[in-house]
């Protein structure tokens, strides 16, 4: 049986985590370092994506940083430091963790985004940047390549752009991630909080257990061919139907009124 997981007692120090209405937001709180991932950074988060996914009045996971970087990528400076939240031992991955959390996360950038960095803004389900934010993945220039970021980010721009993107490791402006995929929306920084608060609240009183379901569905169809996720997807639809929120839903949209989600 795996242990509950809690926040009690926690000292994050390379985060910041936050509960409130429904939203955990995850704060990653290394400005000094241009919020670069060391391996504290990388536990903590995927601390709290665990805790986020293990906890039903969770809907909404927002991930934003201190500083004016959103994050710099691995901490090829190896700085030690330490903190007293657990190390997850089913959790060494970020990309996974974001993916396999089955509910919305947001990324907020209110500044570039570098190298690793882009794990989280592919794997995330939204994000939502400053218009002068800048992206890049500059491995190639220190003698590197981003092999596990590609994971994420070609499933989320096209190709063949993708690709110049991290052969030349150049950067790009918001727009054209906004263009390419990568993102969502950029819009000017003092309507950034109002913009991510906005789509958080909007997708927190959507149906939370239909809205697992279904971005697990989209996950596991992502890997399969036509005739392998057809079968699969008519299965979980009928699941869908017979599910509390799929009641209480149609319930409600035939009595006029607003649903109630559990």
């Amino acid at each position: 049986m795996t242990k509950k997981l809690s926040l009690d007692g926690l000292q994050f120090e390379t985060t910041k985590v936050k509960v409130s209405e429904n939203i955990i937001t995850i704060t990653l709180n290394r400005p000094h370092k241009k919020n670069a991932i060391n391996e504290v950074m990388m536990n903590e988060v995927n601390y709290a994506l665990a805790y986020a996914k293990q906890e039903r009045s969770i809907r909404v996971v927002v991930i934003d940083a201190e500083g004016d970087v959103f994050c710099a990528g691995a901490d090829l400076s190896r700085e030690k430091s330490s903190s007293n939240v657990p190390k997850l031992d089913f959790a060494d991955d970020i990309s996974l963790s974001l993916r396999h959390i089955y509910k919305p996360v947001i990324c907020k950038i209110q500044g570039s985004v570098l190298a690793g960095a882009l794990l989280m803004v592919a794997n995330s389900t939204h994000a939502i940047a400053v218009k002068d934010a800048k992206f890049s993945a500059p491995e190639i220039k220190r003698g590197l390549w981003p092999f596990m970021v590609m994971a994420g980010l070609f499933r989320v721009m096209p190709k063949r752009a993708g690709l110049d993107f991290i052969m030349r490791g150049n950067f790009i402006d918001a727009s054209i991630a906004e263009e390419w995929g990568l993102i969502n929306k950029s819009v000017d920084a003092d309507k950034l909080d109002a913009e991510v608060s906005a789509l958080a609240n909007e997708l927190k009183n959507l149906a939370p257990g239909t809205m697992q379901m279904g971005l697990k569905a989209y996950e596991k169809q992502d890997s399969q061919s036509f005739d392998e996720a057809l079968p699969y997807l008519k299965n979980e639809i009928a699941k869908c139907f017979d599910s509390d929120d799929a009641k209480e839903g149609i319930a409600a949209f035939l009595e006029k009124r607003d649903p109630k989600w559990d």
